[in-house]
């Protein structure tokens, strides 16, 4: 049997109606409990569930030999796995956001905080712009940074922006775009290929089944 960390929340939601169009259905007992884990009737699979930021510790440490999680974590984190196949949903994007009016959105003079949960992120962007800004990680509600005083910017995932609008803030600048992505252990990729093409052929043809509904 497979072993398979999902990230806890709506993406492991989506994973595993994915895994059931793909053949993979949790046993009827287990199909609703909150146990942390779980196998499919048919005994092929294992799901592991687990916070987003662990899913690519699992797999990297061959604990799980296939995860699901989103391209941000996987970006912040640089894990040593496979990134064979974008899923396609848990779409979203890191921005930069401040309040409307602020430095950043018409002239940038430097000596700007960030908040964020994403530090390695933010730091190798702004780096990368030549940006000299002082990196403040927190762990949640980072849009309330600039609202209290704790930073001039944040840099976070946005879905629809309703929270950042809420909040008085507007996107300055997108970092990338984000979705669900399935990551492979290395060895599990040599000694178990075999399987994990199949599944990986499984996931690609029911998520295609999926797109050509909607």
């Amino acid at each position: 049997m497979l072993t398979v960390a999902l990230a806890k929340g709506r993406l492991e939601e989506e994973a595993i109606r994915l895994f059931a169009r793909a053949g993979a259905r949790l046993k009827p007992s287990e199909a609703r409990s909150r146990a942390l884990v779980r196998e499919t009737a048919d005994g092929s699979l294992r799901f592991l569930s687990v916070k987003p930021a662990d899913v690519a510790t699992y797999v990297e440490h061959g604990i799980a030999d296939l995860g699901v999680v989103g391209l941000d974590v996987l970006a912040e984190r640089e894990p040593d796995v496979y990134q064979p196949l974008d899923l396609g949903f848990g779409r979203c994007r890191m921005v930069v956001a401040g309040p409307e009016g602020s430095p950043w959105l018409h002239r940038y003079e430097g000596g700007l905080r960030v908040c964020t949960k994403y530090p390695g992120i933010a730091r190798r962007y702004f780096e990368g712009l030549g940006y000299p800004v002082e990196i403040i990680e927190l762990t949640g509600s980072v849009e309330l940074a600039p609202r209290v005083g704790l930073a001039e910017l944040i840099v976070d995932v946005v879905e629809t922006g309703g929270t950042l609008k809420a909040n008085g803030l507007v996107v300055a600048a997108e970092i990338m775009k984000s979705s669900a992505r399935v990551v492979v252990n290395r060895a599990s990729h040599k000694v178990r290929l075999d399987e994990v093409r199949l599944w990986l052929g499984r996931l690609r043809k029911a998520g295609r089944a999926k797109a050509g509904r909607a």
